[in-house]
């Protein structure tokens, strides 16, 4: 009886360092392919003159699943956004502008949506297929934009080269 209590005791003892590594190795982030950067624009009230994109900003920039969690759980879902407002995730170093160069030769994909609940799940799908590098042309793709308005909410996929109709597609 006392050997198989010691024999349990070793065993346990044995598992322990497994399961403080096993521990350890979760607390680590989980890093992404590549770097997003979240943006917002709020249009609700522009100002008299202003060039458009004055009102865009950069929120956050992220590299790992854990912030992704974090920053779409408090803060980056359409509901939450005034009318007139965009959310963007674009990757890191690109610009939610036709102007930037990643963004000027490219086109977009456009779905728009009458209830608010169809764009808050299609820019959740969209968001995690971006990060979690889903798209068969990755490298075609430069972001996506949630578009809240009074009537109609558009969600748009933007690319980087409108003339490559393969990739498209």
């Amino acid at each position: 009886m006392a050997s198989e209590a010691a024999v349990e005791v070793n065993a346990i003892s044995a598992a322990a360092p497994e399961a403080e590594a096993t521990t350890g190795a979760e607390k680590q982030p989980h890093k992404l392919e590549r770097k997003w950067t979240f943006w917002f624009d709020n249009q609700s009230r522009p100002k008299q003159g202003a060039a458009w994109g004055t009102s865009l900003r950069k929120v956050y920039t992220f590299d790992t699943v854990e912030e992704f969690w974090c920053l779409y759980d408090q803060i980056f879902k359409p509901s939450k956004l005034p009318g007139n407002a965009d959310f963007h995730l674009f990757k890191a170093g690109i610009e939610p502008k036709w102007e930037d160069p990643e963004c000027a030769s490219g086109g977009k994909w456009s779905v728009t949506s009458n209830r608010k609940a169809n764009l808050e799940n299609m820019w959740l799908e969209t968001l995690m297929a971006l990060v979690g590098e889903q798209f068969d042309e990755a490298e075609e793709i430069c972001g996506v934009v949630a578009s809240v308005r009074q009537r109609q909410d558009k969600l748009a996929l933007w690319t980087k080269t409108a003339t490559n109709e393969a990739a498209q597609v």
